[in-house]
């Protein structure tokens, strides 16, 4: 049985490629009889440069930008070319936070605007970013700075790169901001469709696992609401703004970005069509399947794209209590990896061997199917 093995990071614990590789080990020690195929994904979070730069044979950089605390990083980017893809869970991913740091309104994005100036002062046309992951919820406000924009508050104090600035801010001034040249195309790879604003939107969807506490959800949200009903309305009412705390948001009021599908684009630069064709079963999978994997993330993206009559089994850390019956999606049947209750610490040193013992489980079920 030829198996396409194509799932997503585990967050904060095992990156894609190692995700598959382990995954067709485990099928590799079952009874079955099979030839598994590598293939990770992302979906504009945490991991997707990494994917696209392994199948396009892309050259890993860094420069310097000033980091999540104020600091100066080095912030990795791949390139060839005039083509240049990097993502901002490098700079501000949850993974980069440590727990009792994680303030996502206090937390700066300007490094994000800083690269983006950089890679274009290099002679960079095409540039991707990936948006997932973050440990921010600012509204795309930090990455304004560092493109040169500048915000005040009433009294005419300069405000910092942050989330914090976005509930202070009075003014803006632009003068000496960026301008981002008309041949350079600057394309969101992201993970999620959801809104800006709203319910559904970057503060109260994603503001909890960030650390932001649900009695600021309103005052956040209005924040940012008010924030681009007053500068670039248009994005309160476009799909997938929300992503990366509304990081999203900021790249197209402020960079001139344009949001495209970053499991779709990954899939169609690593041409996952042609490798699928041959499949006669293709594993799915990411650290956590949830309601929030339904707009837009990777293993319901790569699904979908599965052609029919080729089954579907997704692989995971954990499964949602939010999860609509299966089959959905393509999706034929989900597995989750944790054996018996343990702390999340204690889960994620253990997701290699838990998706060993899962992957060689389902090796031996299909293998009595195939006996039989």
């Amino acid at each position: 049985m030829k198996i396409l093995i194509a799932p997503d990071s585990f967050k904060e614990s095992l990156p894609a490629k190692e995700v598959a590789e382990v995954i067709a080990e485990g099928f590799r020690q079952s009874l079955l009889d099979v030839e598994p195929i590598t293939c990770p994904v992302g979906d504009g979070g945490e991991g997707t440069v990494e994917v696209i730069s392994l199948s396009l044979g892309l050259k890993e950089t860094f420069t310097l930008v000033t980091g999540p605390f104020g600091e100066p990083v080095e912030m990795r980017y791949v390139e060839k070319d005039s083509l240049a893809l990097f993502e901002v869970a490098d700079l501000i991913g949850l993974g980069k936070i440590p727990v009792d740091q994680r303030r996502p309104l206090d937390l700066e994005t300007r490094g994000i605007g800083e690269l983006i100036c950089y890679l274009i002062k290099q002679g960079k046309k095409e540039i991707y970013i990936g948006v997932g992951g973050t440990a921010t919820n600012d509204g795309g406000l930090g990455l304004a700075v560092g493109l040169g924009y500048k915000f005040y508050d009433r009294e005419g104090k300069e405000l910092k790169a942050c989330g914090q600035s976005i509930l202070e801010w009075d003014s803006i001034r632009k003068e000496e901001a960026f301008k981002i040249p008309d041949d350079v195309q600057i394309q969101i790879l992201a993970d999620v469709t959801n809104p800006l604003c709203g319910l559904d939107g970057a503060t109260y969807m994603f503001g909890k696992q960030k650390g932001l506490r649900p009695a600021l959800f309103e005052q956040v949200d209005q924040a940012i609401y008010s924030f681009y009903e007053k500068n670039c309305a248009n994005v309160l009412t476009q799909a997938g703004m929300g992503a990366g705390g509304g990081l999203a948001a900021g790249l197209c009021a402020f960079a001139q970005a344009r949001l495209v599908s970053g499991i779709d684009s990954c899939l169609d630069l690593i041409d996952f069509d042609t490798k699928v064709a041959t499949a006669d079963l293709v594993i799915v999978g990411e650290g956590r399947l949830d309601h929030q994997s339904l707009s837009g993330k990777a293993p319901i993206g790569v699904a979908r794209r599965t052609p029919k009559g080729i089954p579907v089994i997704a692989i995971c850390g954990s499964l949602a209590d939010d999860l609509p019956n299966l089959p959905f999606e393509n999706i034929i049947a989900a597995f989750s990896i944790t054996k018996h209750p343990d702390s999340l610490d204690q889960l994620l040193k253990n997701a290699r061997e838990n998706l060993i013992f899962t992957a060689r489980n389902i090796g031996n079920l299909l293998s009595i199917e195939k006996s039989g």
